[in-house]
């Protein structure tokens, strides 16, 4: 009998399940603990026409600079150290896919209304800034309460799919983050019908290693779990490793047939290009 709570995936299996034309909200912040194995597999795979919803870096660099962007829907896309994603600017500054750029807030507050399945959340953010001239279809809100108030009207940014990636996670789909921020991991899983969590190590107990507050993803609203060691390279996934500068610096210096050329060929998988990595690595000794 299969064991209906054992949600162990592979890369590929998670991808399996997702489709052209889907809301994908990929989470991490920047360059920091990004779902990059499922963001790899996904790049190797004929999806295409996404519309991804991130606080975004090389995630949405990598996933525009392959055509695979119809929309996005972002506060920022940067690399940390290198201020700006070269090619999410590239994708933008051609018009190779339609954007959504809000305020941070605004953006978390969408996800919150999504969590909750309510169509929206009023929210100060964006009053008297150019949010509201370069998303004409935002519309405001008047408390009916005696202030008379009037707010953004935050539409939910609700997702067919959510990708994360945890320090650690059990086979039922808890997760656990052991660095310094939760980057809104919980909520963009609690904002899709189906959630996809890769973790540095899979556990059977999470102990004393982190105290409770540090289990942050719930089972409940997780469809599958990856064992993904180094899965959110180059990006940081702190206290594990930190950000793969000189990698990243490659990256964002590369031309992006060239880099996916030598890190992400067809036929490839995870395996192969961590192996790339490591011999890339090995000749700049």
């Amino acid at each position: 009998m299969t064991d209906k709570t054992d949600k162990l995936m592979t890369p590929d299996e998670v991808v399996g399940r997702l489709r052209s034309g889907m809301t994908i909200g990929i989470g991490g912040w920047g360059s920091r603990r990004k779902p990059m194995a499922l963001v790899r597999a996904l790049l190797r795979s004929d999806i295409t026409d996404l519309t991804v919803v991130s606080y975004g870096g090389p995630d949405v660099g990598m996933l525009a600079a392959a055509g695979k962007i119809r929309k996005l829907v972002a506060a920022f896309v940067t690399l940390d150290s290198i201020p700006l994603e070269p090619h999410f600017r590239a994708a933008r500054q051609s018009g190779a896919l339609k954007m959504t750029e809000i305020d941070e807030a605004m953006f978390m507050w969408g996800l919150h209304a999504a969590a909750n399945r309510l169509p929206f959340l009023p929210v100060r953010a964006g009053i008297g800034s150019d949010v509201m001239r370069v998303n004409p279809e935002l519309r405001t809100v008047t408390s009916p309460y005696e202030d008379g108030e009037t707010f953004v009207a935050m539409p939910a940014l609700r997702l067919d799919a959510a990708l994360v990636h945890m320090n650690r996670a059990d086979r039922r789909g808890n997760g656990q983050y052991l660095g310094p921020d939760p980057y809104f991991d919980d909520l963009f899983c609690e904002a899709a019908d189906e959630a996809y969590v890769s973790c540095e190590r899979l556990v059977d107990g999470f102990g004393d290693e982190a105290p409770p507050q540090s289990l942050l993803i719930k089972r409940h609203v997780v469809t599958g779990v990856v064992e993904a060691p180094h899965g959110a390279d180059f990006t940081t996934c702190a206290p594990d490793y930190g950000r793969d500068e000189a990698l990243q610096k490659l990256y964002a210096s590369t031309p992006w047939a060239e880099f996916a050329e030598r890190f992400l060929p067809p036929g490839g998988d995870e395996k192969q290009y961590q192996s790339a990595v490591q011999a890339w690595h090995e000749e700049q000794k």
